[in-house]
């Protein structure tokens, strides 16, 4: 849920009428989602047609999504991406996202100066691609940049981000952090595609994971088809690449089970490094509010503060996840009021099963100040002789 508030139309708070002024005038299935104005924790979809808007509730039921209480949705992303395909109901399919005046400067304004010197830079490091080896295959995912297709380049099967909206230089940005990581706990880069960027198509490419993310896969299969020494592999595998970003003083800032991907063989990798960045700067980014707050630890919410060991509380998290089989953290407390919360002492019960070694390491993950928290160092020392 957390991405959602990341996309491109989704506008918080934004009231009724401001919404009906920006949509008014658009061609019909522009749309955007907001902040439910009469019923707080809900969302309301608003969509252009027939130069009205119709505002329509999303009902938050049980950690789903649905406009009809009939589709039931894990994420407003799976919701969006349904009404995308079928107006079911709508007064119109959902066409495209409304983008502000403001916004639409921003995205379509590219330095293509910049993108030479990236383009240079991918070359040197060998990782700059034909497009005449590229075949691209069907949509497996959503990532923010845009969709996430299957590919194949040179018969290799890849995973392949596209671009929305002109954001060439964010997933440059990604794609040029990724040079020289290589561990077999990080999703390796194949390399990028670069043809012409005012057109989007510039395109990342990374290794396949048959498997998908990892939340995902355990939502679907739940405990009866996932054992428990699965589980601690899991967190050893996130721990293993965790700790050697923690060697290269790396940050990843958004680690979460969505952003781990499983291979054929269900070993987990760490993907999406749209946010990482090298540990101690402040971020600018988190003005705009793109970080996810029931990941993020206490100190990167007030101060913009990133380090390992705000990692290490992500970590956590997703220990929690793990062992939850995939369920949303902090359930029944609305994402404005989960800082508070934690500030003043509360955690997380644990998921029934977890075993007391996992408890205990959730536990120092969560300690309030980062000199308490373990080093994925010092986590790894702890999971390692349970997965020997």
């Amino acid at each position: 849920m957390e991405a959602d508030f990341h996309a491109p139309w989704f506008y918080g708070s934004l009231s009724r009428e401001k919404t009906e002024k920006c949509l008014q005038s658009c061609a019909d299935g522009t749309f955007l989602i907001r902040n439910s104005t009469n019923y707080p924790g809900d969302f309301t979809l608003c969509v252009a047609c027939n130069l009205r808007v119709e505002h329509y509730r999303i009902y938050l039921v049980n950690d789903h999504f649905t406009c009809d209480k009939e589709e039931l949705f894990d994420t407003l992303t799976q919701l969006v991406s349904h009404y995308k395909r079928d107006a079911d109901g709508l007064c119109h399919r959902l066409v495209c996202p409304y983008i502000s005046e403001e916004c639409q400067r921003q995205r379509t304004h590219i330095d293509l100066a910049l993108v030479e010197e990236r383009k240079k830079e991918f070359e040197q490091a060998a990782l700059l691609l034909s497009v005449d080896h590229l075949r691209l295959g069907t949509v497996i995912g959503h990532g923010e940049f845009g969709d996430v297709l299957s590919g194949t380049y040179r018969g290799r099967k890849v995973a392949v981000k596209t671009l929305k909206n002109g954001m060439v230089q964010d997933l440059l940005a990604e794609a040029r952090f990724m040079i020289g990581l290589h561990h077999e706990k990080l999703v390796f880069l194949v390399g990028v595609v670069i043809e012409d960027p005012r057109e989007s198509e510039v395109y990342m490419l990374t290794e396949f994971m048959a498997n998908g993310n990892l939340v995902d896969f355990l939502r679907s299969r739940g405990r009866h088809h996932v054992d428990r020494p699965r589980l601690v592999q899991f967190a050893q595998d996130v721990a293993e690449g965790m700790a050697f970003l923690e060697s290269r003083n790396f940050v990843h800032r958004d680690l979460a089970a969505r952003n781990v991907l499983l291979d054929d063989r269900l070993v987990a990798k760490i993907g999406d490094f749209g946010l990482a960045q090298l540990a101690n700067q402040p971020s600018k980014e988190s003005a705009k509010g793109k970080f996810p707050i029931k990941w993020s630890a206490p100190e990167a919410l007030r101060q913009n503060l990133f380090t390992n060991k705000s990692d290490v509380w992500s970590f956590g998290i997703l220990l929690w996840e793990v062992y939850s089989f995939g369920r949303v953290p902090y359930p029944r407390i609305p994402i404005q009021d989960v800082l508070r919360h934690v500030e003043k002492g509360y955690r997380m019960d644990p998921p029934e099963g977890t075993p007391p070694l996992i408890l205990s390491l959730m536990d120092d993950c969560w300690q309030l100040s980062p000199a308490s928290r373990p080093s994925f160092a010092e986590i790894l020392d702890i999971l390692c002789p349970r997965t020997r």
